[in-house]
Parts: C-alpha cells; structure tokens; sequence
C-alpha cells in the first residue's frame, strides 16, 4: 500500500512538473497596419493674359507715383496662388523710346514692382512686342526680370536658352514653361531674332519632349491669333493641339487683346486668349475685359479649371463675377468655332 503512494505520488510530481515548464501558446502575429496612402501634391496656378506698362498706363504710374500701381487691386488675389504667370507685352529698358503713344512699348525698369506685388513667377517673354527696344531691351529685359525672382519664358540670353524653358518647382512639383510667337518683329525689324521662340510647330514639339525630361508638367505660351477676334484661328487650333500632343499639359493664349474659349483637348487645356490684363485699350468693350485661368493640379493631374473674368480699368484690373467650367461634355469643336 505505501509503496503504492509513493509511485502515484511520484507520477503526480512529473505531471506538475511538466505543466510548470510548459510554454504558454504563442499568439499570431497581428499584420501591420497599412499606412495611408500619400495624398498628391495640390497646387494652385493662375494665368493671366497681357501686360502692357507703358502709354496711359505708364502715365497713371507716374501720376500716382505709385510703379505698384495697376497691381494693387489684384495682387492679393495672385500672390497668393502657387504659381503666377502674365505675358509681358511691354520689354524693360533704362534707355529707348519713350513709349508715352504709338505701338513701340518700353515700360520703365521701375514698374516692375507691380509684378513683384502681384507674386508673379513666370513672364512670356516672346510676342511681338519683344524687339520694340532693340537688342539692348531683349536683354535688359531677361536680367531685370530675374534679378527680381521672375523667370522669363519664351526668350534667353542664347537661341538655346530660348528653346531651354524655364523650370519652377512647387510642392514637390517641377512645372516647365515655354513660350512661342507668331510674331518678333513687330514691323520693326527685316531679320531675326534667332533668341526669341516662334510658333514653329517641329521645333515647339522637340522643345516639349526636352523639357518633358526635366519637368513633370510642361506648359506652352502662345502669343498668336487675330486681333479682335472672339474665335480662335485655324493656325491657334493647330499649334495648340500639336502641344498638347507632343505631352504639354496646358496651352495658354494671349494677343488677340479679347477673350477667346477655352477647350479640354486630349488629357491638356487649352486657353486660346485670355485677353487684356493691365492695358489701355478703352476704345472697345470687348478689350476692357480679360480672364484670369486658374488651374488646380493634384499632382501632375489637372484637377480643376476656371476662368476669372475681370474689367480692366485705367487704375488696374478688377474681378468680376467667376464663370463656369465649360461643359467638357460638349465636343470642343462646337466650343470654339
């Protein structure tokens, strides 16, 4: 009987002993939870169309002593986008005409503080308006500009700097400018001006798959079309469809001096005229209203377009009421013609 005990006794010990080193069960691992997905790049960019700072507009500067002058009312409004661009139909010199009347332009190196104001980034540089001060104002123009945080587009120092464009980046976002005209003469001149793009379809194409390599948006300026002209050209049409189709994302037009459609065309946008800015053409309706294009990326992605129209008026532009994206249902053949 006892030597029974002791051997229960002992079998009960083992069993203790062999439940006290048990390892508790190991638990799954629980998966990682996934991180959220970055969110692109959002960045605001608005256009506007021409700058002209000289002849009466010239005067109301100096009549105010105010060179911030015709940027005052607006310049909250663009200096607070991501990027700001103007074509700049008037060129910057210290010496040259006096452009008080006529059609020769020369603003004053002074009244550049308006788009200093403004915020603006990125000028067209190529119309044809750009040789109105010679050499020396192609160039002056191209140093003031920069020496002031503003890129030139459409123009440089070199016929390769011209074609070279101008990169901004914004966001983590490298938008890429170039800019192109039908015209550099402006009557003025018998030869060319080999530093000053123009509306040449293959070398735009070459241009935009160069800059592609550098940029992740490229954005084509096009000084073209028919003064006055509420419907853009065959050749407006053509030039900014083959941007489009070369990888351009945005073509935006000025120098009919009125507004003209906007059309979405493949994955781009096309502006065919945003009309006047700060002008001084008060001798027609149509030359006294202009648009401001404001495009929302997200990413390298347009998010969003609009048109902001404003009246232009002897002390600067003013807004108007916004109006409405275009249907983008409607085929943009019935848009623009």
């Amino acid at each position: 009987m006892i030597t029974r005990l002791l051997l229960v006794g002992e079998a009960m010990l083992i069993l203790l002993s062999c439940d006290c080193s048990r390892q508790p069960a190991a638990q799954p691992e629980q998966p990682a939870a996934a991180a959220a997905p970055a969110q692109p790049a959002r960045n605001r960019l608005l256009f506007c169309g021409d700058v002209m700072l000289c002849r009466d507009v010239g005067a109301r500067i100096r009549a105010t002593k105010d060179p911030a002058h015709p940027f005052r009312k607006i310049a909250p409004l663009l200096a607070a986008a991501d990027l700001t661009f103007v074509n700049l139909e008037s060129p910057f010199a210290d010496r040259g005409p006096k452009g008080e009347s006529g059609l020769i332009f020369r603003a004053h190196p002074e009244s550049i503080e308006g788009l200093v104001l403004a915020g603006v980034d990125v000028a067209s540089t190529a119309n044809n308006h750009a040789r109105d001060c010679g050499d020396y104002g192609v160039t002056f123009t191209l140093t003031w500009l920069r020496q002031h945080g503003i890129e030139p587009a459409g123009s440089g120092e070199t016929p390769e700097a011209a074609h070279a464009g101008a990169v901004l980046e914004r966001h983590g976002v490298r938008f890429g400018f170039l800019g192109y005209t039908y015209d550099q003469s402006n009557g003025n001149w018998s030869h060319p001006d080999e530093r000053i793009a123009v509306t040449d379809a293959a070398a735009m194409q070459r241009d935009v798959a160069a800059l592609r390599k550098r940029a992740d948006v490229v954005i084509v300026s096009m000084h073209a079309g028919i003064e006055y002209r509420k419907k853009p050209s065959p050749a407006q049409v053509e030039f900014a469809h083959q941007a489009v189709d070369a990888g351009a994302t945005l073509v935006i037009g000025h120098h009919p001096h009125v507004t003209q459609p906007m059309e979405r065309y493949g994955k781009g946008a096309i502006f065919y005229s945003l009309g006047n800015f700060v002008f001084d053409q008060y001798q027609r309706v149509a030359t006294q209203h202009g648009e401001i294009a404001e495009v929302v990326f997200s990413g390298t992605e347009i998010e969003q377009t609009s048109l902001l129209p404003v009246h232009i008026t002897r002390d600067g532009p003013e807004l108007e009421t916004p109006k409405a994206e275009p249907d983008s249902t409607v085929p943009p053949q019935a848009r623009i013609e």
